[in-house]
This record gives structure tokens, sequence and C-alpha cells, in this order.
């Protein structure tokens, strides 16, 4: 099997993720959920991902996870994102504690701001 991607296209934290799959040459399919028509409250949809939004994976070995930022992590982990740079070498406790901090920054400082921009000059209906 093939590691299936629910999201949308267009939508940003699927985007996240199909930037780290690209990255890492990972194969994958884009199984679209179409949030627009509320295809993410479905009862199957929130089976594998309880609050009913996107994107969650399933993998070749069954794992279904949701949350964007912890599917990229997993993601670098599995696929050698280490010799890429995305995510630091095992062991490396500093390193691991500046990615850390770095990852709690962008959640907390940059991507609340980022997204606010996004929906208004996206996806707002004007």
């Amino acid at each position: 099997m093939v590691l299936r991607l629910y999201g949308m296209d267009f939508a940003t934290c699927t985007k996240r993720v199909r930037v780290v799959l690209e990255e890492l040459g990972v194969a994958y399919e884009l199984v679209p959920v179409d949030i627009l028509a509320g295809a993410q409250h479905a009862d199957a949809h929130r089976a594998k991902q309880p609050f009913g939004q996107i994107p969650y994976i399933e993998d070749d070995d069954g794992l279904v996870l949701f949350e964007s930022r912890a599917i990229c992590r997993y993601l670098a982990l599995r696929y050698g994102g280490a010799a890429l740079g995305l995510v630091p070498e095992a062991g490396d406790i500093a390193a691991t504690a500046r990615f850390e901090q770095a990852a709690s920054i962008e959640t907390s400082n940059f991507d609340p701001y980022a997204s606010g921009l996004a929906y208004e000059n996206v996806f707002k209906v004007k």
C-alpha cells in the first residue's frame, strides 16, 4: 500500500505535509476530502480524525496519524529526514531542543499571523 494523505490540495496543512513528502521522495496518494462540502465531518472521516479536520495519513504499516506537524515529524524520522537536515540526528539532545524551540516559535508566533493573512487574502469570501 502506498502512503495515503487525506486532505485538500489547496489547504495549508495538507501542503505542509506534501512539502515534506516531496522533499523526502516518499510515494503517496492524495485522497481528496471535500472540506467545502463538509466531508471532514462524515463519520468515516471522524473515525480516523476525531476533530473533523484535515490532513491525516494512513501509512503502509496501517498507522493513522493526524495533525500536520506531527505527521511531518513522523515522516522525517521514518524516511531519513535527518540526513536532509529536516530533523536532528537521533541522540543529539541539544539539537533536538533547538528544533523543538523553533517548532514552538513557528506554531505560536508565526502560524497564527500567516494563517490569518492567508484566510483574509485567499479564503475569505469578498
